[in-house]
């Protein structure tokens, strides 16, 4: 299994939870608009969160209404907070929430915690064991064909794999829509920039109880917007 487990099954995973998955489109659009203006082609960051959001079959309903409140001068702030956390058997997590209320996040967070084994460190405390990267699935290709295209694109990439039916380029976060668009041809089924381990641990199945019951009670909190970890078997 690969470094990110997660890629392969991100469209499946995003499934169970729309309503969740559009409200927090909502909340990343709006303030993208806010930040750098309400159209596509003069706000490219706005532009590409635009087409991931269709990707994931977000309605563009969902997408016009998120503009729309910057429009009519709805004045909200959101910012990205991390959290680092530290499970059992070594496992660690990375928690990102977009939020308008630090104190909320914060609050439902650690009402998570309470519940669990798991503790909550410093900051740098677990982002020094994992890398920052672009990360880009591909199915129905070859790591030639795809190394082929970026090399004619004149990019770098720091890793490719094969995970299952997936193969997975690893690059620079400010590399993700060239390399993106270096493949357009092929099947991308997903892209993102995310927090990747650098090294994975197993859990036991009692260890995996605990961090099942983790996962499920930030799904639930709606600040949460990813979650990264560093667990090969969950």
């Amino acid at each position: 299994m690969g470094r990110f487990p997660n890629i392969a099954a991100a469209k499946a995973a995003t499934g169970a939870a729309k309503g969740k998955l559009y409200g927090m489109y909502a909340k990343e659009i709006y303030q993208v608009a806010k930040n750098g203006g309400t159209t596509p082609e003069g706000n490219p960051s706005l532009k590409r969160l635009i087409e991931k959001a269709r990707e994931d079959q977000v309605p563009n309903d969902i997408i016009k209404r998120a503009i729309d409140k910057v429009n009519s001068g709805i004045d909200e702030n959101y910012q990205v907070v991390r959290y680092e956390l530290f499970g059992p058997a070594g496992s660690t997590f990375i928690v990102e929430c977009l939020t308008d209320n630090v104190n909320r996040s914060v609050s439902n967070l650690r009402a998570a915690l309470n519940k669990t084994s798991v503790k909550m460190g410093g900051q740098g405390s677990v982002t020094f064991n994992y890398d920052h990267n672009a990360v880009i699935g591909v199915q129905n290709s070859t790591e030639d064909e795809i190394l082929e295209k970026v090399v004619e694109a004149g990019l770098d990439i720091d890793d490719i794999e094969t995970e299952g039916e997936t193969i997975v380029i690893y690059a620079a976060p400010t590399a993700l829509y060239d390399v993106k668009e270096a493949l357009n041809s092929l099947k991308v089924v997903a892209s993102e920039i995310a927090w990747v381990p650098k090294e994975l641990v197993t859990l036991s199945n009692e260890d995996k109880e605990i961090v099942k019951k983790l996962l499920s009670l930030l799904d639930e909190i709606d600040d949460v917007q990813h979650v990264y970890h560093n667990i090969e078997n969950i």
